[in-house]
């Protein structure tokens, strides 16, 4: 009883030390142990672009040219500070006996311009010489003068005139940058959907390519050995390697498609101005088949992408444009009359006593040839913008019916497809099961697997177009051109890039 009770003392004493050192050879283990890579998925893509594809950057700097725009335009109607020294010699006709008079002045008034077209200046004259007379707002013993002057169109020009017009222009810029992003974002995010999945499909390719290779190299070694004692011919051992050779074949081929895609893909995944290849460990599997969206949601979409999709604003931007042109081409047409008044600009006038000037000018063209050719350019471009709008929304609706039937038939090819491959594998298994008691060649095995890879090709193929059609409809229903930019977040580090 006494060497039990001693035996269980010295077993728990001993696991009591071993605990710690198992457990912490476990966890020196655990981090030696690489993570496994994260998948790629295509919202990582799509947040890649965002972060920092160079034609996403480009596209933003319309946004830049847009402010650009306005301040340009803005500038026609930047107060002026005028400085203007004016000195004259002359004789006086009325009184020749002062002979040759010397005289002038200095302006010095800041001349303002509203977009209206109303112009005005105000300022402070001073005068240059004793003869100078002031008739009006003089003061200091007439030897300063108030400046005060305005023009005023009372017909063309008057709210409407090129450089308000201009300005108009210019504050539609930033809305035609934004929708010029849009566009840009919008084409950027189906195009890498796309590439992105034939990555996919071509790395599924490439794992079934070499599965049927592994196959072929070890039926040639079971074959071999078998003619070497004599129980198989020797042809059958050269044409289980004949097999072996052509998926070979194939799966170097299917290798190249790999880096093809791979090389196209990272065209949309830039990192410090450079191009990155996704690793082969990052292939995900393919997502699970969603339901068809009902008739309810695809008649919204519908609705909702006639309204966003970029091609439709880009088409109303335009129309806004041509309106304006269209009213500046109306406004022309109405004959000039402007009113003025302004002090006199000329140093002779001013020592004689014309100190502020006013009139009214009409002018009136006979045939209006340049205004009514520029009104009937901008009515016929009016005319064509709302023909393209119509056209524009009636494309949108092609599209989304289009992208939806392509949605349709991927996903009943993909179960036709499954429903192949299921068959073919049953009938590869029951051509081995046969070859195994010597009921067939090696030729009828060959063509069952044939026949087996090639119906998983086609169903990879299948998913593959599913996804696509998806990112086509996520296209057509202008999704991409309203959601946020984001990035995705990342918990851990991959174990390779």
């Amino acid at each position: 009883m006494m060497r039990f009770v001693l035996f269980v003392f010295f077993t728990v004493l001993l696991s009591g030390w071993q605990a710690p050192l198992f457990a912490r050879a476990a966890a020196d283990d655990s981090k030696l142990k690489p993570l496994p890579p994260i998948p790629l998925s295509l919202n990582e893509v799509l947040a890649w672009i965002d972060r920092s594809h160079p034609l996403l950057q480009g596209a933003g700097t319309e946004k830049i040219a847009a402010r650009g725009k306005m301040l340009r335009a803005l500038g026609a109607f930047e107060p002026t500070l005028v400085n203007d020294t004016e000195m004259e010699r002359f004789i006086s006709s009325t009184n020749p006996q002062k002979g040759t008079q010397t005289v002038g002045f200095n302006d010095t008034f800041l001349d303002v311009r509203h977009q209206s077209g109303i112009r005005g200046s105000a300022g402070i004259r001073q005068t240059i010489g004793g003869s100078a007379q002031i008739p009006d707002l003089g003061f200091n013993n007439n030897q300063q003068q108030v400046l005060l002057g305005a023009f005023l169109p009372l017909l063309r020009g008057l709210m409407v005139n090129p450089e308000n017009a201009e300005l108009q222009r210019s504050g539609l810029a930033d809305p035609r940058a934004d929708i010029e992003i849009a566009q840009t974002r919008q084409d950027l995010f189906l195009a890498a959907a796309s590439q992105y999945w034939e990555w996919v499909a071509a790395w599924k390719l490439v794992d079934v390519q070499q599965r049927a290779v592994k196959v072929a190299e070890d039926r040639f070694k079971q074959i071999e050995e078998r003619a070497k004692k004599g129980l198989s011919a020797p042809l059958d051992a050269v044409e289980a390697n004949q097999e072996v050779q052509r998926r070979k074949e194939i799966l170097i081929g299917a290798t190249r498609t790999v880096e093809q895609e791979q090389y196209r893909l990272s065209l949309f995944l830039w990192e410090n101005g450079t191009p990155v290849s996704p690793a082969g460990g990052r292939v995900p599997d393919f997502p699970k088949a969603a339901p068809l969206p009902l008739p309810e949601t695809v008649k919204a979409d519908k609705l909702a992408a006639r309204a966003s999709r970029p091609e439709i604003l880009a088409v109303g931007i335009e129309a806004k444009l041509n309106h304006i042109d269209l009213e500046l081409a109306k406004n022309n047409l109405l004959p000039s009359l402007d009113a003025e008044a302004a002090p006199a600009r000329s140093p002779e006038k001013f020592v004689l006593g014309l100190g502020y000037r006013f009139g009214v000018e009409f002018k009136m063209p006979f045939l209006q040839r340049k205004a009514r050719g520029e009104m009937l350019e901008a009515q016929g471009k009016a005319d064509r913008l709302v023909l393209t709008k119509m056209f524009r929304e009636q494309q949108v609706i092609v599209d989304v019916d289009n992208a939806l039937s392509a949605v349709e038939r991927s996903k009943q090819r993909i179960d036709a497809a499954l429903q192949s491959l299921q068959l073919a594998k049953t009938l590869e298994e029951g051509e081995r099961f046969r070859f195994s008691l010597g009921a067939t060649s090696v030729l009828f095995v060959n063509l069952r697997e044939r026949l087996a890879v090639d119906s998983e090709s086609q169903w990879i193929r299948a998913v593959a177009d599913y996804q696509r059609s998806l990112a086509q409809y996520q296209w057509a229903i202008g999704t991409w051109a309203n959601a946020p930019m984001s990035v995705i977040p990342v918990s851990y580090k991959p174990a390779s890039k």
